[in-house]
């Protein structure tokens, strides 16, 4: 379903009204929409404008992976390249004690090879659409908080309803600018998808946690899927040619990813509440997790191995939250926030509705200080932290789609609009291996926390616990519970509310028992914080178009962005230079430095094939690109198109990118094209694969 470059241009008309004045931001910063790109900026400042054509093929090249990440199509036959860390969960529910790949890595020599995954996605945007005014429109002037908030969802499902009976394909309705534009975002969709060669994680992740924000590093953080359609490797029109040679020093290169999240434009006060409330908050619970499953791994190696994963992304989470924690401590980048606001403020003084920004910024204020009374039920309860474990998430997804699912589409949650359906039966229905040991200690951590933050004498806290102890309430649901098995889970499913009803099960009985207080500090957060957030973001985002004549890119919502920067070293705060790349020699020097330890042991297959690598081969590169979270796996890309490099991380300077860009120290840290095929070719007897990439 190719899409005309007049379709491409026609489908976001209001978008472009809105963005016709678009101005570049300062530097290289931007995660701008395809169907606003920075052209003048691009035109000014590198004497380059991308067309119509190359921006298409681009976006169409462009994978978005469920597991929170980026990829892209480096072949016709359906071959994805991504991080293996955002690929490890797929890896990791692959693996077994006796083969595991994450340690040992995976290579399919034939496509019969090629290991189906049991949950994974893959979404290619291949249209988008303006639904603005439908969706302002469905909220009736003088409505109620709780009017407007039920409208909007109501039109939001509606919308993507219509659009996914009509094309079949993935529909999303996005936010942008916190309710200043919604777009309909429509994905070709893959579920059918196998893996076909993983390196080993201790050279994906080589350096671990001491070098992870670091520069310079050393890893080749990729893996390969294959997309299939029918039973076959599907047959991509759109896919990424391949230039081994990478970007020098100083060239233009772009990012075409799905960054997660960003606050840039997030007020003083919103960001205020990031720095001495959620992010101190959520950095406690992360450190108490990564101490549990530490403790958990070394009991045993096979322990470790069922809690590689997760202990991953702990750490990766407290690591990046930290650095994101100091940006917010820096009375720098706070000054330059007031600095912002204090200016639009004076820019917009004598535009009409001048006094809506005051009024909005205060609405935001309002709106967090319902938050703060809310928040620890809203954590506990309804985010699940109090229940935090595989098991009880499935248990409540049971118990909510048979709720949800007897009512009309329009009343539904949002994760439960009949758009949503089959991409959340797939993850229901997944048979990936769920280990009851594990789930026993990781939900006895989860109660004993809630006891914690609730109170011993709360009264919910009482029910759940039922007069046992943490620990001995955790270990009777999980041994209790029948809900790893998939075809339980398939007859309750289908068994609707009666089902659900009728079931005894444990962890269903619990889910069940906390859903109604889940709901309601849910319907409070939608109605009373969410819903005036969206409103005086969206009076805010308006005045400034209506102040300055232009707008700049919307914050992250994990949809396809357009990133661009130059391939650059920088200077740190010591005054020590950092060179744009790092080679294959310098790993090996690296794991020296380090005694070949653990996590600079480089795996025996890299040590024997020493002699075989050109060693002047670059590995890891930096550029200016602008990225943060969710953009592991973009495809990095020279002015014809050609792939160059992979992204997998930002430097610690980069971290504060959630909230405020710079560009001078600040990095996007990629792997180079070169230093994957040579390690393909002659480390991993994998030129059949190297000679796919790009053809």
């Amino acid at each position: 379903m190719a899409i005309s470059r007049q379709r491409f241009g026609r489908s976001c008309g209001a978008v472009a009204l809105v963005l016709a004045a678009a101005l570049a931001a300062q530097g290289d910063e931007g995660m701008w929409l395809f169907n606003a790109p920075p052209k003048e900026v691009l035109r000014k400042n590198y004497d380059f404008e991308p067309s119509g054509a190359w921006l298409e093929h681009l976006q169409r090249s462009s994978v978005r992976v469920n597991a929170g990440g980026s990829g892209s199509f480096v072949s016709s036959a359906g071959l994805v390249l991504t991080n293996h860390h955002v690929g490890a969960d797929a890896i990791q529910k692959l693996s077994t004690p006796e083969n595991d790949y994450m340690a040992r890595g995976f290579y399919a020599r034939t496509r019969a090879e090629e290991l189906p995954c049991a949950d994974q996605e893959l979404n290619v945007l291949v249209n988008v659409e303006d639904v603005t005014a439908r969706i302002e429109a469905a909220v009736k002037p003088g409505a109620s908080l709780a009017e407007a908030e039920k409208a909007r969802r109501a039109a939001m499902n509606t919308i993507e309803q219509e659009s996914l009976e009509k094309t079949g394909l993935r529909s999303d309705v996005i936010t942008l600018y916190r309710g200043g534009l919604y777009q309909l975002y429509q994905y070709k969709k893959y579920t059918d998808v196998r893996l076909v060669f993983a390196p080993e994680e201790s050279v994906a992740f080589f350096g671990g946690d001491p070098d992870n924000f670091e520069y310079p590093r050393y890893d080749l953080d990729i893996c390969f899927f294959r997309a299939y359609e029918h039973g076959q490797p599907a047959k991509i029109e759109h896919y990424l040619k391949w230039c081994r040679a990478g970007a020098g020093d100083g060239e233009l290169v772009f990012v075409s990813g799905h960054p997660g999240r960003t606050d840039r434009l997030d007020t003083l006060a919103h960001l205020e509440y990031h720095r001495d409330r959620s992010l101190p908050d959520m950095l406690r619970l992360i450190f108490r997790r990564e101490v549990l499953l530490r403790s958990y791994g070394e009991r045993s190696a096979e322990n470790a191995r069922r809690a590689q994963k997760d202990l991953f992304n702990l750490q990766n989470a407290r690591k990046a939250l930290v650095g994101r924690l100091a940006g917010l401590q820096d009375p720098a980048v706070m000054a330059r926030k007031r600095a912002e606001e204090e200016s639009l403020g004076r820019e917009e003084a004598g535009h009409p509705g001048a006094k809506d920004f005051q009024s909005a910024c205060a609405a935001v204020a309002a709106a967090l200080q319902t938050l703060r009374k809310i928040e620890k039920d809203l954590m506990l309860l309804e985010q699940e932290q109090a229940f935090r474990c595989q098991l009880f998430t499935i248990a409540r997804t049971l118990v909510r789609l048979a709720a949800e699912q007897a009512k009309p589409n329009a009343e539904r949650l949002r994760e439960y609009r009949q758009s949503n359906l089959e991409s959340l039966r797939q993850m229901l229905f997944s048979p990936a291996p769920i280990y009851e040991d594990l789930e026993a200690v990781k939900l006895a951590d989860a109660l004993s926390y809630y006891m914690e933050r609730a109170g011993a004498g709360d009264a919910l806290v009482c029910k759940v616990l039922e007069g046992k102890s943490p620990v001995e309430r955790a270990a009777g649901l999980v041994r209790g519970t029948k809900l790893r098995d998939v075809a339980v889970r398939r007859k309750l499913a289908e068994g609707g509310l009666a089902a659900l009803d009728a079931s005894r099960d444990p962890m269903i009985l619990l889910a069940r028992q906390v859903d109604g207080p889940a709901r309601q500090v849910r319907r409070v957060f939608e109605e009373q914080v969410e819903e005036p957030l969206r409103q005086a973001y969206a009076k805010i985002a308006k005045i400034r178009f209506a102040a300055r004549g232009s707008a700049a890119y919307p914050d992250a919502t994990f949809t396809l962005r357009l990133a661009f920067g130059v391939v650059r070293g920088y200077t740190t705060e010591f005054g020590q230079p950092e060179p744009p790349w790092t080679t294959l020699a310098g790993a090996y020097r690296h794991a020296a430095d380090h005694h070949n330890q653990e996590p600079f042991a480089l795996p025996r297959r890299w040590l024997d094939g020493k002699d075989r690598l050109a060693g002047r081969t670059p590995l890891n590169f930096v550029s200016t690109a602008d990225i943060i979270g969710g953009n592991s796996g973009s495809p990095v890309v020279d002015r014809q198109g050609r792939f160059v490099g992979i992204i997998f991380d930002g430097n610690l300077e980069s971290l504060v990118w959630d909230y405020v860009f710079s560009a001078q120290r600040g990095r996007a840290t990629a792997v180079h094209a070169a230093a994957i095929e040579e390690a393909l070719r002659k480390l991993y007897d994998a030129a059949p694969l190297a000679d796919e990439l790009g053809r």
